[in-house]
C-alpha cells in the first residue's frame, strides 16, 4: 500500500524525442516535419566536422555551419551567430554538442523564434529544458522560458562514443545533479521524483561501465537514457542552491560547467541533508549508498572525477565574492542559505574535502 499522495502540479513539456543508433541521419527528415529546409548548424570548433556531416543531408548550399559555440554562452558569440542566421536566411537551428552548442542554439531561438533540432553528444540534459544561461559582463544570467525549449531532440548513442572518458564522467555527474535537486525542489511531484530516482540509478550503473569500456554501446546507451531522464527533471521543476552556485562560479571564474557541478553536488546535498530527509533517502537508494552525500562523493572518487574547485583554477580568495553573488536573487532551496555556512561549504569544496551535513 502506497502512502498518501499530496496535492501537486505537474506540467509536461512539449518535445519530440528520437532515440536510437544512427538516428543522426534523420535530421533533414525531422526538419521537413517542421517545414524547415535551411538550417543554421551550430557546434563548437572541435565538433565542426559533425556539423559538416549533418549539413550534407540538406540540399547543396541550403545549410550553413557556425562552429564557434563557447562555454557559458557568451553574448559576443551569440551576436555573431545571430548575424550568421540572418545572412543565410535560416529557418531553423540544428545544435550538435553539449551545453555550449545547445546554449547557443537556445540563445538564437530566444531572439528569432526559430525552431530547434538538437543532437546531444554529452550528458548535459539541457536539450530537454526551457532554461537558458547567458554570460555578459562577467556574470551569468539564467531564465526559464518555453521559447528556448527545442522542438526535436535526437539521441544517437554513436555520437557519444568519442566523448572522452573524463568529460563523460563529469557530464554524467552533472546530469545526476539535475535529478538530485529535482527531488527536493519546492515544486517536486511524484512524476519527476520517480524520473529523478531512475535517472540517478541509471547513471550510477552506467558511468563506471563507460569508464571501463568507453566504446561500449550498451553502457553509453544507458548513460544517455539516464541523462535524458535527469534533464527532464531539470526542465519540469525549479532549480535550487546547487545550480545557483554553479552559475555564479561558472560565470564569474570561467570554471568548466560539468566539472563544477560534479565537484559541488555532494557538498550541497550535505548542506541540505537535515532539511530534506526524504529526498536524501531516495538519492541514497538510487546510488545504493548509506548516505546521499557520501554516495555522490564516493562515486566521483571511484570515477577519478575532479573533487576540488582549486583543481579547476578557482582562487581561494574568490570564495567571499562567490558567496556575495550567491546570496543575490537566491533560488528556492530546502535550507535558507546564509553567508557563514555557505563560505564553510565552499571552502570544503575548494579543498576537495569529504562533505558532511552542516548544522
Amino acid at each position: 500500500m502506497r502512502g498518501q499522495i499530496d496535492a501537486f502540479t505537474y506540467n509536461a513539456l512539449p518535445a519530440r524525442i528520437v532515440m536510437g543508433s544512427g538516428k543522426r541521419k534523420e535530421v533533414a527528415a525531422e526538419g521537413a516535419r517542421l517545414g524547415c529546409t535551411r538550417p543554421l548548424i551550430v557546434t563548437t570548433p572541435e565538433q565542426a566536422s559533425l556539423g559538416d556531416d549533418v549539413a550534407r543531408q540538406f540540399d547543396a548550399g541550403s545549410a550553413a555551419v557556425f562552429a564557434c559555440a563557447a562555454m557559458h554562452t557568451p553574448w559576443d558569440v551569440t551576436q555573431r551567430a545571430l548575424d550568421a542566421a540572418q545572412s543565410v536566411r535560416a529557418d531553423c537551428v540544428v545544435a550538435i554538442g553539449g551545453g555550449s552548442s545547445i546554449g547557443l542554439s537556445k540563445a538564437i531561438a530566444l531572439r528569432t523564434r526559430l525552431p530547434q533540432i538538437v543532437l546531444p553528444t554529452t550528458y548535459a540534459g539541457s536539450e530537454v529544458t526551457p532554461i537558458i544561461g547567458e554570460t555578459r559582463d562577467g556574470q551569468k544570467h539564467t531564465q526559464r522560458t518555453l521559447e528556448v525549449l527545442p522542438e526535436v531532440v535526437i539521441y544517437d548513442v554513436e555520437f557519444t562514443l568519442s566523448l572522452p572518458v573524463a568529460l563523460s564522467i563529469a557530464s554524467g555527474l552533472n546530469a545526476i545533479a539535475h535529478a538530485v535537486e529535482a527531488l527536493y525542489a519546492s515544486d517536486a511531484n511524484p512524476v519527476t521524483s520517480l524520473t529523478a530516482e531512475e535517472g540517478i540509478a541509471a547513471l550510477r550503473e552506467s558511468l563506471p561501465l563507460v569508464a571501463q569500456s568507453p566504446q561500449s554501446v550498451e553502457a553509453r546507451r544507458l548513460a544517455q537514457y539516464g541523462a535524458w531522464l535527469c534533464g527532464i527533471c531539470l526542465g519540469a521543476v525549479g532549480m535550487g542552491l546547487h545550480h545557483k552556485i554553479c552559475h555564479v562560479l561558472g560565470g564569474t571564474f570561467d570554471l568548466p560547467h560539468a566539472q563544477t557541478h560534479a565537484i559541488l553536488i555532494p557538498h550541497v546535498v550535505a548542506y541540505n541533508a537535515h532539511a530534506a530527509p526524504h529526498a536524501m533517502a531516495r538519492i541514497a537508494r538510487a546510488l545504493n549508498a548509506p548516505h546521499a552525500w557520501t554516495g555522490l562523493y564516493n562515486l566521483a572518487a571511484e570515477l577519478d572525477a575532479p573533487r576540488s574547485l582549486e583543481a579547476l583554477g578557482m582562487p581561494e580568495s574568490g570564495i567571499d565574492r562567490a558567496v556575495e553573488l550567491i546570496m543575490q536573487n537566491t533560488y528556492s532551496n530546502p535550507r535558507t542559505p546564509d553567508v557563514h555556512t555557505l563560505g564553510q561549504m565552499l571552502l570544503k569544496a575548494w579543498k576537495g574535502m569529504p562533505p558532511e551535513p552542516m548544522e
